[in-house]
């Protein structure tokens, strides 16, 4: 009992103990030291090539290519950013359709898929459509983010690319499409393989009105897009080992029992066989956009010239 007492008399810790410091406040006491809320998010991106860790401003300034020449897929924001002059340009609203018309069952309600994407993108659709110049050119440009549930195209995607040709032909200027999709949107069914030819619809008006389409091929292309207005244009281009296709290589292969080459539905693979114009890299696009819609728009001019 009194060994007990002892130790009940033994003197505690300090009411005020010295506050612990880290190893930086030790040897420069002027110097705070760093917490988890001042180190920035995402700072190392992985190239998926290599597997090496690039440093993310050092990526950005690359336009997302990286030292491996993997061309990353990017956003609508960000595509439109890159492809007009100073990315200054004239956004044109996405229309706002029916969502969910056939009430798809799925484990996730599609509306809540559409907000996700929304919440996560920023935009309100598969498509996102801007007006501006590339290297003086004025021009109308669609881009389909992949980001946005694989790029899909149903009933939104469609109405935005009909109203997407229908100011090219209002304000007599190309249309440029950067197409980035896994196909037809399951959520939407037939409504959404009724786009295919609502599309193509759209380019008849565009081309009757004698002006020029052109298609930029990012990865990946396929399904249902590839099969419409992915394959309508004056001219095809394609960034560096895009996959260009409609069915999936393995189901392909699985189909006709034969094992494809290799690089096939690559983008240099298809430039060999006249699928595709040319593959040019992403900091080119803008001066070869630029040069190819400023000589196709020449016959234009000279026809109205002379009337």
């Amino acid at each position: 009992m009194a060994m007990a007492e002892q130790r009940n008399d033994k003197p505690g810790r300090p009411a005020n103990p010295r506050e612990r410091r880290g190893w930086l406040s030790r040897i420069a006491p002027g110097v705070r030291g760093f917490t988890k809320k001042d180190t920035p998010e995402n700072l190392w991106v992985k190239d998926p090539d290599s597997g090496e860790m690039l440093y993310r401003p050092d990526l950005e300034a690359a336009l997302w290519v990286t030292p491996s020449g993997n061309h990353m897929r990017i956003g609508a924001r960000l595509r439109l950013d890159y492809t007009f002059d100073d990315a200054k340009y004239e956004r044109i609203a996405t229309p706002i359709v029916v969502e969910d018309p056939l009430r798809f069952p799925d484990e996730k309600p599609y509306p809540d898929r559409l907000a996700a994407a929304r919440k996560a993108t920023g935009e309100q659709d598969s498509m996102a459509v801007g007006y501006g110049h590339i290297l003086g050119q004025p021009v109308v440009v669609i881009v389909q983010d992949f980001a946005f549930m694989g790029g899909s195209l149903g009933i939104a995607a469609g109405e935005t690319f009909v109203v997407a040709a229908k100011e090219a032909v209002k304000r007599g200027v190309p249309l440029v499409i950067f197409t980035a999709s896994g196909g037809a949107r399951m959520q939407e069914g037939t409504l959404s393989l009724m786009q295919m030819a609502r599309t193509t619809l759209a380019l008849n008006e565009v081309k009757s009105a004698g002006l020029p389409y052109v298609v930029v091929l990012t990865d990946p292309t396929t399904g249902g897009v590839t099969a419409s207005y992915a394959m309508l244009g004056d001219v095809h281009l394609a960034e560096p080992n895009a996959t260009i296709g409609f069915s999936g290589r393995r189901v392909i292969e699985q189909t006709i029992r034969e094992t494809l080459p290799p690089g096939f539905q690559r983008s240099e693979f298809l430039v060999e066989r006249g699928m595709v114009d040319q593959v040019v890299a992403r900091k080119d696009l803008p001066e070869k956009l630029s040069s190819i819609l400023k000589t196709l728009m020449m016959g234009r001019e000279r026809l109205s010239s002379a009337a």
